[in-house]
């Protein structure tokens, strides 16, 4: 048995519902196990990204069958590639697509929030690392999937 699994996936996109495909229904039960579905958002990867997630989020006690662990992450793999990253506006995102789009943790983009009420709008990534909960090296990961 493979354990955990966070699954995150953008479901606003897709009318609060996943894409259809054979990988669905696992997928929907085993984000399920942790937090509603729509909370999830997906981080765009290749399959070795997802497989790595995977294994990096089993710790966290979701429990998979091995061919429940292969049937998502082939779905995911189709449905979620690397090309279809959506890009964040950190002057207009909500909190969960602040979280799920830029990994962010939610006192992360809670504080993200905060300063941009204070204190306007961003203009660049160094306007981001003014947010003292925010570091510098995730930003600069994710600075392709940001916008002003």
């Amino acid at each position: 048995m493979r354990y955990g699994l966070v699954v995150v996936l953008t479901l606003a996109a897709y009318g609060q519902q996943l894409p259809e495909g054979p990988g669905q229904a696992e997928t929907e039960k085993l984000c399920k196990q942790c937090h509603e579905v729509a909370r999830s958002i997906s981080p765009r990867q290749d399959r070795g990204g997802w497989d790595k997630t995977m294994t990096r989020m089993s710790a966290f006690g979701m429990k998979a069958t091995d061919a429940e662990y292969t049937a998502v992450v082939d779905y995911l793999v189709k449905h979620f590639p690397p090309e279809a990253v959506e890009r964040i506006n950190v002057n207009t995102a909500s909190a969960i697509q602040l979280e799920s789009g830029l990994n962010l943790k939610r006192s992360q983009a809670s504080a993200l929030i905060a300063w941009r009420k204070e204190h306007g709008s961003f203009n660049s990534v160094d306007d981001l690392l003014k947010v003292p909960a925010l570091a510098a090296a995730k930003l600069e990961e994710k600075k392709d999937r940001i916008v002003f």
